[in-house]
């Protein structure tokens, strides 16, 4: 990777600095990262071995399952070892593929969401057009696209990243390598490409946010000509989707839509949306959703 600068690794800091609260944290971070992994298997492997869940809802849904796992694994494993390791150190090209895995997971976590939400509102809005608009065909460019789009983004992130100079303090105060914790190191006037930042990530989070809630309104006003029964299971459906979108984009807004600055819960505010809600996720969809409580059931229970 291109070296625009005198230092080659960087120190985290980490959540904590406590010698006790570091084994408390390594257990917590290790069991939810477990359940992350263990909870998007099981949806990722149900849906695939599946014959009842073909349609492009869960599709879509195993490509955000796949994400979500991606996204918890770019900082989780780190955070573990750094947890009950003496000295915390990332080299610079660890630290510059950190930045780029976790915008392309994330970024794609986001677009897919977009997708669910789009397959949503084809499902309740056009229902004759349903089988056409969403064929297999047109679900799977959307989702290449939706790849090439958090390519483009994350590409874009790292190219920030890679020509920021470092030559003074390599001190990272965070768990992980985040151009917003980046900024605050290098050796210039970050205040234009805080401007980008906030243009390129915290634009994808408030746009897609407003596209979702606009989204989720449209939905909610076609249900009055449904009946009971089908307004029961599209709002079913539709809050799962809701929550998860909350959950997602509330952090994702409040880290990367403001000016530089730093406050002491942007640590935990990120261990939320890194690692807590790619473990919320599977539990929403599962516990919300009784096609895939089936699925699951009658796949796991045959082979056990």
């Amino acid at each position: 990777m291109l070296m625009n600068n005198s230092v080659t690794e960087f120190i985290l800091i980490g959540l904590t600095q406590g010698t006790e609260k570091q084994k408390s944290i390594f257990g917590i971070i290790l069991i939810l990262y477990l359940l992350t992994l263990l909870g998007n298997f099981l949806i990722v492997v149900t849906i695939k071995a599946s014959q009842t869940l073909g349609s492009p809802m869960y599709f879509f849904l195993f490509y955000l399952s796949f994400a979500d796992a991606c996204f918890s694994t770019t900082t989780a494993p780190r955070l573990i070892v750094d947890s009950i390791s003496q000295k915390k150190t990332i080299s610079y090209n660890e630290c510059m593929t950190q930045v780029f895995a976790a915008h392309l997971f994330g970024c794609m976590e986001i677009f897919v969401l977009i997708l669910m939400a789009f397959d949503r509102y084809v499902a309740i809005c056009k229902p004759l057009r349903y089988t056409t608009i969403m064929s297999q065909r047109v679900c799977g460019v959307l989702v290449i696209l939706a790849w090439v789009g958090s390519c483009i983004h994350s590409s874009a992130q790292i190219f920030v990243a890679l020509k920021l100079p470092f030559c003074g303090p390599n001190i990272i105060d965070h768990y992980c390598c985040d151009l917003q914790p980046l900024l605050k190191l290098a050796c210039m006037d970050t205040y234009v490409i805080n401007l980008l930042l906030v243009t390129n990530s915290g634009a994808i989070c408030m746009v897609s946010f407003m596209l979702l809630l606009i989204s989720y309104v449209v939905i909610l006003y076609s249900l009055r000509n449904h009946g009971a029964e089908g307004r029961r299971k599209a709002l079913s459906t539709c809050t799962s989707h809701f929550i998860v979108v909350v959950l997602f984009f509330g952090p994702c807004i409040f880290m990367y839509t403001r000016p530089p600055t730093t406050f002491p819960v942007d640590k935990m505010v990120a261990v939320f949306y890194t690692i807590g809600t790619p473990l919320l996720n599977p539990l929403i969809y599962t516990l919300r959703n009784a096609e895939v409580k089936n699925a699951m059931k009658k796949l796991w229970c045959s082979e056990l």
